[in-house]
């Protein structure tokens, strides 16, 4: 995952899934959940606040109210498909250049391969006209 671009939308998607599921009705009320950490300042001492959770303010104050902020409004549908195409599939979730990089340092593919045959060929061109 590309934690510049999707570390804090990742995190809203998984403090989320209990909500989504209908287990509790905040993402507060879940015990598992580390928003109640991050959002709510309460001492959890499995947590350690990432790098891009940090630049979220100068203060703890400043962070956890940033980190609330987040979790106003619905999550992007664009989001929680990626997010689940990502995990499901093995797939990198990241911008292009990060995909990129990924294929670089483990000679794997980060992204699927595109579907269709190639429209320019001969036989392509053929299966449209009958």
């Amino acid at each position: 995952m590309d934690t510049d671009n999707y570390l804090l939308t990742v995190y809203r998607y998984i403090e989320l899934n209990p909500v989504r599921a209908d287990m509790v009705s905040h993402s507060a009320d879940y015990p598992w959940s580390s928003y109640r950490y991050n959002a709510l300042g309460k001492e959890i001492q499995l947590a350690t606040p990432h790098a891009q959770y940090v630049q979220l303010g100068k203060t703890a104050t400043e962070r956890q109210a940033a980190y609330r902020a987040l979790f106003r409004g619905r999550m992007a549908e664009r989001d929680l498909a990626a997010i689940r195409e990502a995990t499901t599939k093995g797939w990198a979730l990241g911008d292009n250049r990060f995909k990129q990089q990924i294929e670089a340092s483990t000679g794997r593919r980060a992204v699927p391969l595109g579907r269709g045959g190639d429209r320019r060929s001969e036989e392509y061109r053929k299966s449209k006209d009958q």
